[in-house]
């Protein structure tokens, strides 16, 4: 099954982070699971690393190698995102969820994320 997650969720995954459950944690290393990273989240993270809002053990080249290293695939942001992300309801006021969610809807893909305003846009959400 292909899994879109988010950037919460992933970084909390590749630096281990106990606010990520056990059963997240097994359900993304499961080998029968695709799991995929949003360029969204990869952009999200240098902008929030650079203005200082995150700190991460290490830079965005190594974060971009864990993704690959954990055998993760990345999303491009596609047009067919776009048109999806310009017909939301504008509930999520984070830039970079929306574009994640508009991903998820347009994949087809269930979406890993601790946000429940995600529920409101009909994703299938996979927490806990």
């Amino acid at each position: 099954m292909r899994i879109l997650i988010d950037t919460q969720a992933f970084i909390w995954f590749v630096e281990n982070d106990k606010q990520i459950p056990v059963k997240m944690k097994k359900y993304l290393e499961n080998p029968e699971n695709s799991i995929i990273v949003s360029i969204a989240s990869l952009w999200e993270m240098t902008i929030k690393m650079s203005l200082g809002k995150l700190f991460l053990s290490c830079d965005i080249k190594e974060m971009t190698e864990k993704i690959y290293n954990n055998g993760f695939e990345i999303l491009p942001i596609l047009p067919e995102h776009i048109i999806k992300l310009s017909t939301l309801i504008y509930l999520h006021r984070d830039p970079f969820d929306r574009i994640i969610i508009a991903q998820g809807l347009t994949e087809n893909m269930p979406i890993v994320s601790s946000d429940k305003i995600f529920d409101s846009y009909g994703i299938n959400r996979k927490w806990k």
